[in-house]
């Protein structure tokens, strides 16, 4: 017999993919989709946060099911600034995740299912079996591109049940006052129950060179110090997020030769905090909503989203530049703490991608906490120190 054809196959059950499917059984339940997933679960080993203002209402109310926690506010923890920031903070974890594609999907997610090569309408497993599909998207996470100039975001974190009550009521999504010797460094710490934290150590750094055993010994250290009583380690989960610096976005897509694509795949994340979510919340909307899905017309679909993405977040790419490239890496906290100081509409609005003309010139208002040369060289793309990162 032949392989059936597919409306749509979706390589890759991470985040955005399971997305798609998620809202394509929502809005459009008659279409065959297939989720084709390497691992033997779909979503990974993962905890994708945002903020409640990274979504709109409609898209909060479709996500609600995936949704696993919510905190009323959160913490920075600096130097010489300690605060607070109203605001809901969202977290989706893969437990969640995994019961929810599956109930979607049924027999339509496919585990323990590794492609080796895809077209936009086709799909070989390792057992040599060929799928095909009105279009494929391959949403395997993210590629190096030498069109793309990143930094990193590398973690590792370390979710912990204790032997007494850690106190935290919500959570520290920066804490920068541990040591700063290898670049900015922060604990990002989520009070899951009364005696359960997940506990992340963060490095903003120039490429994936994060030591796993250091970060265990450090986030041992960092909770000894917050007297938190660790008792039994529950679960670990480690990445490397890219960090937009500059990059030939045209040439990107060029050399995606019609692929569809998603989530990191495609460059679809906030260029400076790593986070994908809201990103693939709107791109499975418009998946969702599109009256045509052949490959062709799916991926202009994509690209166009992807390039409107890539215009809006030229600002932040800025920024990154001048985090990464102005000063020392050991001084990076300093422009951190220097934001957390703004408005805190302002810092919303950051996280949500929304920054108007006003906040752009805010952000960089008076003397920059970096030497001012640099600051300038990094901001318009005159910094050695890029070329150097382009050349890795």
């Amino acid at each position: 017999m032949s392989a059936p054809r597919w409306d749509l196959i979706l390589v890759g059950a991470g985040l955005a993919n399971g997305l798609i499917a998620w809202r394509l059984r929502q809005l459009q339940p008659g279409l065959r989709v297939l989720l084709l997933e390497s691992d033997a679960e779909p979503g990974g080993n993962h905890t994708w946060s945002f903020h409640q203002r990274d979504l709109l209402p409609e898209q909060h109310r479709w996500l609600a099911p995936l949704v696993a926690h919510r905190w009323a506010g959160y913490d920075v923890r600096f130097p010489a600034l300690n605060r607070t920031l109203a605001g809901e903070y969202i977290s989706v974890t893969s437990e969640h995740f995994v019961i929810a594609i599956r109930q979607a999907l049924g027999d339509n997610l496919w585990t323990g299912a590794r492609a080796v090569s895809l077209t936009p309408e086709t799909v070989t497993l390792d057992n040599g079996q060929t799928l095909s599909a009105a279009a494929v998207i391959d949403g395997r996470g993210y590629r190096p591109s030498p069109y793309l100039i990143t930094g990193c975001q590398a973690f590792l974190g370390q979710q912990w049940s204790l032997s007494q009550p850690h106190g935290l009521t919500r959570p520290i999504l920066m804490d920068a006052t541990v040591d700063q010797s290898a670049g900015y460094r922060f604990v990002y710490t989520l009070p899951l129950s009364e005696h359960r934290l997940l506990i992340e150590d963060t490095h903003y750094i120039d490429r994936a060179t994060l030591s796993g055993d250091l970060a265990r010994q450090q986030i041992r250290q960092y909770a000894a110090r917050q007297g938190w009583m660790l008792e039994r380690l529950e679960r670990e989960e480690q990445g490397n997020l890219p960090i937009a610096l500059a990059g030939d976005v045209r040439a990107f897509w060029q050399a995606q030769t019609g692929q569809p694509g998603s989530g990191l795949r495609v460059g679809l994340f906030h260029a400076t905090t790593g986070y994908s979510l809201p990103q693939a919340v709107a791109l499975a909307d418009l998946i969702a909503a599109a009256p045509d899905l052949n490959a062709a017309a799916l991926f202009r679909l994509i690209q166009n989203y992807a390039l409107a993405q890539w215009r809006r977040q030229r600002f932040f790419r800025l920024l990154n530049r001048m985090l990464f490239l102005a000063g020392p890496p050991q001084a990076r906290w300093q422009v951190m703490q220097r934001f957390y100081q703004l408005n805190h509409g302002l810092i919303a609005r950051f996280y949500a991608g929304q920054l108007t003309l006003q906040d752009r010139v805010r952000i960089l208002a008076g003397k920059p906490p970096v030497p001012v040369g640099e600051a300038l060289r990094a901001a318009l793309n005159y910094s050695p120190r890029l070329r150097v990162f382009h050349d890795e």
